[in-house]
């Protein structure tokens, strides 16, 4: 099948790849989408047709890439860069890329992305999305949910000091508690799994794990509301949630400024917007922590939570960083019943130096299964100790956010 020349007169696209033959089904879909005002071109071919004045009519160009292309990169960020230097937008469909690679090429600047084998309707609705982009543009800027209110949200991050000390269970809860209550009014809460590589929100919430997330974070220089909303899922219709990725991913494919772009987004639409952070410290952290209104930090009474506190208060105060937004939480404390239990939380604290506002109770089993059955403790275990002294935090935190609304709309 012989492909059509860019030189012909009303070529509007051209699909540019290694072996552009290689890419059979996106050849179909552009002939079905544009007929024959399209062309094909190997890349070096395209790069020297890119940088002629012909091509200053293309609407777009395709640029379609595959595994092989990673051993030699180069000339597929020649075409990319080039063609956003004369002003032609670029979908990027990729089969079989590494999540390094593709990230690297959504951030060259390509306008949207499909995957390889390209889905029914996929390429349509790429080139129906950049057709749409200018209009929104230039006549309007990006609304929030909220019908262009933005809600300056409160954003309150979850970390924990050491693996398995109930970081998610906390964020997944202190999200779901929220949601309920912001039912009752106008507040909207969201939870945000930048767990890159073994998030468990969506397990813990029974969510699956989509497409959408990945191609977010790719690309956030990209991400508008429309985007932003598509990679989010609705939990009982009281929080929206961000999964992780389906794929664990390199904790470096986000940088500062990525995180930054999704906390302004979030914290835009939302009253609330909780995050569940990875256990390992990236070079974000300290975006999410200025960012944060209180930062929760979990650890147990256990001599690793112990000395990873210690690590983590010297690295906050030798980077000058904002170490007062933290607040401890002692996670599977002491019960009621144990003696010396307060004594040793007392003495935990005092060797820290450290204030331990939020303590606790170990839920037993009953969390287990709330996790494992995709439900918050307050569906399947409502009387739990745990949940108890969850949505007594939750209540506080709610009834300060409400007045703090009704305030902004009695000065409105």
């Amino acid at each position: 099948m012989g492909l059509p020349k860019p030189e012909q007169i009303g070529i509007d696209a051209c699909t540019m790849a290694r072996d552009v033959q290689a890419f059979d089904l996106l050849v179909e879909d552009m002939e079905t989408e544009l007929g024959e005002r399209w062309g094909g071109l190997n890349l070096s071919d395209g790069l020297a047709y890119l940088a002629s004045t012909e091509a200053a009519g293309l609407d777009f160009v395709a640029v379609a890439v595959d595994r092989q292309d990673e051993e030699d990169i180069g000339p597929v960020i020649d075409v990319i860069t080039t063609a956003k230097k004369q002003g032609i937008k670029v979908i990027l469909v990729a089969h079989d890329l590494s999540p390094v690679a593709l990230h690297q090429l959504l951030r060259l600047g390509a306008d949207d992305f499909a995957p390889y084998p390209l889905p029914e309707g996929a390429l349509h609705d790429a080139i129906e999305r950049l057709r749409a982009k200018p209009a929104i543009t230039e006549t309007k800027p990006p609304e929030t949910k909220g019908g262009g209110i933005n809600r300056e949200g409160v954003i309150l991050p979850v970390f924990g000091l050491a693996g398995g000390v109930g970081a998610t269970t906390f964020a997944v809860n202190l999200a779901s508690e929220l949601g309920k209550l912001g039912l009752k009014s106008d507040l909207k809460v969201c939870i945000l799994d930048l767990d890159l590589q073994f998030g468990a929100v969506a397990t813990y919430l029974d969510l699956p794990r989509r497409e959408a997330v990945f191609e977010l974070l790719s690309d956030t220089n990209a991400m508008d509301e429309e985007s932003f909303a598509a990679a989010m899922l609705s939990f009982n219709d009281h929080v929206d949630v961000l999964t992780a990725p389906a794929d664990a991913l390199p904790l470096e494919i986000l940088g500062p400024e990525d995180v930054e772009r999704i906390l302004a987004k979030a914290s835009a639409r939302y009253d609330f917007v909780i995050i569940d952070m990875p256990t390992t410290l990236v070079h974000w952290t300290e975006t999410v922590l200025q960012r944060a209104d209180v930062f929760f930090a979990m650890l147990e009474m256990d001599m690793r939570s112990a000395q990873n506190t210690l690590r983590f208060i010297r690295l906050l105060k030798s980077e000058d960083l904002p170490f007062e937004k933290v607040r401890y939480v002692l996670n599977r404390g002491p019960k009621f019943s144990d003696i010396g239990g307060k004594s040793r939380v007392k003495r935990l604290a005092e060797n820290l130096n450290i204030d331990i506002e939020l303590k606790f109770p170990d839920g037993g089993k009953q969390i287990m299964n709330a996790c494992d059955h995709g439900l918050p403790i307050a569906d399947s275990a409502p009387k739990n100790p745990l949940r108890k002294e969850i949505a007594k935090l939750t209540a506080s935190l709610f009834a300060l956010a409400d007045v703090d609304k009704s305030e902004a709309k009695a000065k409105g």
